[in-house]
C-alpha cells in the first residue's frame, strides 16, 4: 500500500514507515495530516488517481524534528574585473516519518457524467482582403 501526497507544493510516495525529509513546514513536533493526496493504491490492481485529490484517503505522519541540508556554496566572479564573491547556505528541512495512510471508510462517489450534444459548426466565410487604394503621388510646382 502506497500513496502520492503533496507535501509543501512537492509530491512524494509514501508508504507506512517511510522516513521523509521535506521543505521545511511550521510546526515542531507532532503528529501532522496530510489530506492532499493525488494517488492512492491498496494493491497493484486496484489503484485510485484523484482528479485532482483522491476524496476521503489522508496520511497521518509524526515530525521527528528540524534539520538542514548541505552548506551549498555559490561563486560569483567576472573575469578581468577583479570581482569575486562566495555565498553559501544551507536549505532547512522538516523530518517525517509516515504511521498510517486512512481511508476512512469513506467510498468515494461515482457520478455520471452525462455528454452535451455536439453542435457541429459551420466553417466561417473566409474575409477578402480589403483593396488598396492606388497611392496620390503630389508634384512639386516648378518656380518660375
Amino acid at each position: 500500500m502506497y500513496a502520492i501526497v503533496e507535501i509543501a507544493g512537492k509530491q512524494y510516495k509514501v508508504a507506512k514507515n517511510d522516513k521523509l525529509e521535506v521543505d521545511k513546514l511550521s510546526t515542531e513536533k507532532g503528529k501532522i495530516t496530510f489530506d492532499t493526496v493525488l494517488l492512492y493504491a491498496k494493491d497493484e490492481k486496484s489503484i485510485e488517481i484523484g482528479n485532482p485529490y483522491v476524496s476521503g484517503v489522508s496520511v497521518e505522519a509524526e515530525i521527528l524534528g528540524q534539520t538542514q541540508g548541505e552548506k551549498i556554496r555559490v561563486f560569483k566572479m567576472k573575469a578581468k574585473k577583479r570581482y569575486r564573491k562566495t555565498i553559501g547556505h544551507r536549505t532547512d528541512f522538516t523530518m517525517i516519518e509516515i504511521k498510517d495512510i486512512s481511508t476512512g471508510g469513506a467510498k468515494k462517489e461515482v457520478k455520471e457524467v452525462k455528454e452535451a450534444p455536439v453542435k457541429e459548426e459551420k466553417p466561417a466565410p473566409a474575409k477578402k482582403p480589403a483593396a488598396k487604394k492606388p497611392a496620390v503621388k503630389k508634384v512639386a510646382k516648378k518656380k518660375e
